[in-house]
Order: C-alpha cells, then sequence, then structure tokens
C-alpha cells in the first residue's frame, strides 16, 4: 500500500518516539494518521501496518474493533458522535442522540447519502463533567443542546 510523502514522514518521525522492540505503541496514532488520509481503515491498510510494526494483522484488527475512532467503513465529512453514557444520558445525551438521528436523517454508524454527514452514538468521550457532549471529526462540543447542536450542524455546512 502505498500513502502520501507527507504521512511516510510522519509515520517515520512517530516511530523515533518509540524504543526498539516497542514501536507497536505507534499502532493507534498511525492508523488514525492513515485513517485521515484514506477515508477508513481497509484490510490492506491493516496488513501494511502489521507488516511495518511486526504485529499480526489480527492484533491491528482487534485494536481497529475496539476504539470508536476508528472506522472499517468511510464516514461523512463531518462524523458526528454523540455520547450516551451515564452522565451524558442524565443529562439528556439520549435525546441529543435521538434529536441528531432526526435532523440528519440517518442513525447509528450511518452515512447520509451526500456524505456529508455521518452519526455515531458513543459510550464516553471523556467528557462527562460537561455532559452531554458530542464530538464532530476532532472538536469536542460541551453542554451541548438541541439548539447548540442544530447551530453546530448548521457551521458544519
Amino acid at each position: 500500500m502505498t500513502f502520501s510523502p507527507q504521512l511516510e514522514a510522519r509515520f517515520a518521525e512517530l516511530l523515533t518516539h518509540y524504543p526498539e522492540g516497542r514501536q507497536r505503541g505507534a499502532l493507534v496514532p498511525m492508523l488514525m494518521y492513515a485513517q485521515d488520509e484514506t477515508g477508513a481503515i481497509t484490510q490492506e491498510l491493516m496488513e501494511e501496518l502489521a507488516k511495518r510494526l511486526g504485529i499480526t494483522t489480527l492484533q491491528v484488527d482487534e485494536v481497529v474493533g475496539y476504539y470508536s475512532m476508528l472506522h472499517k467503513k468511510p464516514q461523512g465529512k463531518y462524523h458526528v458522535q454523540v455520547c450516551t453514557n451515564v452522565a451524558c444520558m442524565l443529562r439528556g445525551g439520549a435525546e441529543l442522540y435521538g434529536h441528531a438521528c432526526e435532523k440528519l436523517g440517518v442513525g447509528h454508524k450511518q452515512t447520509q447519502a451526500s456524505g456529508l454527514f455521518s452519526l455515531e452514538e458513543v459510550e464516553c468521550i471523556g467528557a462527562c463533567s460537561w455532559a452531554p457532549a458530542i464530538q464532530v471529526n476532532y472538536d469536542f462540543h460541551h453542554e451541548v443542546t438541541t439548539e447548540k447542536l442544530d447551530q453546530i450542524l448548521e457551521g458544519c455546512k
């Protein structure tokens, strides 16, 4: 698999932060950077990173399956994640997720036909003190109301 020269340079620089024999620790950031460039984590991508890090493709696949920010199919240009774990749920996270489903016309792990938005209900994004919280791509939004969600989505268009 071929990556851009910029991504290859980023991988090379990243690996300098891990001692010999411990470079497996670079897997998650490598997956995230590769996903940003290619749009999704494919079988070919997992095989390539496994080879580079000296681990099995199954080990890479296990990591991809564990982390909600890693995706095997392309997401929308704006990937909206709504937390519905306990703290967020108690402060309206479930209602917020329902509103997002209605507003975007898609459900969990679905992408609009236009490719503009995809939606995902997630267990926790680590913002319990500012619940309910959402994430759009890599941007966190705290204490989100349905009105604030509508503004965020409009701002993406």
